[in-house]
């Protein structure tokens, strides 16, 4: 039985070091060396070069315009929102990452597409019994002849099961649970994610089989693992929402056979998550018009227009009392940029208000184009004066309060429209598109943005 030693490899290069440091000595990441038990007293060597030398043996250069490119094509999954993100479906040969918080429903989604495949598929379970999975797919429905299901841990396992199905599609739940028997290391390391990772890579480039994968993330909500892992696989794809909301979010961070400015939304319910084609609508059907502090932006997230309500709610605190500011959906450091630019460019005072600042649906606002919104909505509850019910307000609020343009200001303003919205507040050099029922208000600074919104 070979001799185990401790080592501490990077997760972002993969180098092992014999003792801890602060950075790694290979690619000078710092914070990025975790503890990992190898056997022997030599490095593992990674299999995967030989493995690559047997698949491109008779590889040919040839000229680049005579590649072939017809086996890129993708393939529909059936699941048309998780199509829309990959740019048409999945590609033969390629590897996805799903990545999200436990909970969030990867396992959901992607059962689900293992039901909707027209084609053969297999289902790796590496978390759950076989039972459990049956169980699940009970209660979504799905009752598909060509889906099969195995629960295994281990790689040689997984491939021989492939071997034996010879499936179009493999989704394996979850990468950081299967291990290579031949890799003196605990399930979940660096290493044997590494090993894993690029197995499966081999596997499916040389079978022209598609593969997801399902990865876990840390408390950070960094994928779990080495960084390599991300490098490797062909396409990232992010699933988002909170747990005590309905609506999840699905966008691809990377995707080497189409863009990744879209956006796929869902909607858990009972039944699994049914695509939202509307999401606007589900975002504003409970808003109650004529409150203090609520204010409804036309943000833009990929190349899918949403209006989402932002509010706002202030309290007086005691005199000696350091007051709180509390942000759900909005970064911490915006929310106080905007309020030193309110209480110095319009005179509305914070230093004795407790904030508190929300996002409706639990979406998280990264648009700059967001600003001017809550900037209405903070002042609408320092003041205690709603904004007008019909208006919607987008622009970037610059710390000389000057309200800039924000970029695909025409799918905004026209999903705005849309909604029934009649007053559209916009900074005072955008070119809006003529609206046939909404009118356009203009606001150079933020000043003039609060005469025109009360």
């Amino acid at each position: 039985m070979p001799r185990l030693r401790t080592v501490y490899v990077c997760s972002d290069c993969g180098t092992q070091h014999p003792k801890w440091n602060g950075q790694c000595a290979t690619c000078a990441a710092w914070n990025t060396l975790v503890e990992d038990v190898v056997g022997g007293d030599t490095p593992v060597v990674s299999k995967t070069v030989a493995v690559s030398r047997s698949l491109n043996a008779t590889s040919e250069p040839l000229p680049m315009m005579n590649v072939a490119h017809d086996a890129a094509a993708s393939v529909p999954t059936g699941i048309g929102e998780f199509d829309r993100v990959l740019d048409g479906g999945v590609v033969p040969g390629s590897v996805t990452l799903v990545s999200g918080e436990p909970g969030i429903g990867k396992s959901t989604l992607l059962l689900q597409i293992v039901g909707a495949w027209s084609h053969s598929s297999l289902y790796v379970s590496a978390e759950e019994s076989a039972q459990q999975v049956r169980l699940r797919a009970e209660r979504l429905g799905i009752a598909g002849s060509n889906a099969f299901l195995v629960s295994a841990m281990s790689l040689g396992d997984i491939v021989a099961a492939i071997d034996k199905v010879r499936p179009s599609l493999v989704v394996i739940d979850s990468v950081q649970t299967i291990a290579d028997e031949s890799v003196e290391s605990a399930p979940g390391s660096v290493t044997q994610v590494r090993e894993c990772a690029f197995r499966l890579v081999q596997e499916a480039k040389a079978r022209n089989v598609a593969v997801i994968l399902v990865g876990h993330v840390t408390k950070d909500g960094n994928i779990a693992g080495p960084r390599l892992l991300e490098h490797v696989v062909d396409t990232v794809v992010s699933f988002e929402g909170d747990r005590l909301h309905p609506l999840r979010m699905v966008r691809a961070i990377k995707h080497r056979f189409g863009a990744t400015n879209e956006l796929g939304l869902f909607e858990m319910t009972e039944r699994g998550l049914v695509g939202v084609p509307d999401a606007s609508n589900m975002l504003l059907a409970d808003r109650q018009v004529g409150v203090a502090g609520s204010v409804v932006v036309p943000t833009i997230d990929g190349q899918r227009p949403l209006l989402v309500e932002v509010q706002a709610l202030t309290t007086t605190v005691t005199p000696g009392i350091t007051p709180r500011r509390s942000v759900q959906g909005v970064e911490s450091s915006r929310l106080a940029m905007l309020l030193a630019v309110l209480e110095r460019r319009a005179g509305i005072p914070f230093t004795s208000l407790e904030v508190y600042t929300s996002v409706v649906g639990g979406v998280r606002l990264n648009d700059p184009g967001s600003d001017l919104a809550l900037c209405l909505a903070l002042a609408s509850a320092a003041l205690d004066k709603p904004v007008h019910a019909s208006m919607v307000a987008l622009g970037e609020v610059g710390l000389g309060g000057e309200i800039r343009h924000v970029s695909h200001l025409e799918r905004r303003v026209i999903e705005a429209e849309r909604m029934g919205f009649r007053h559209v507040l916009v900074p005072t050099n955008s070119k809006v598109p003529e609206l046939r029922h909404a009118t356009v208000v203009r606001a150079a600074t933020i000043s003039d943005a609060l005469s025109l919104a009360f």
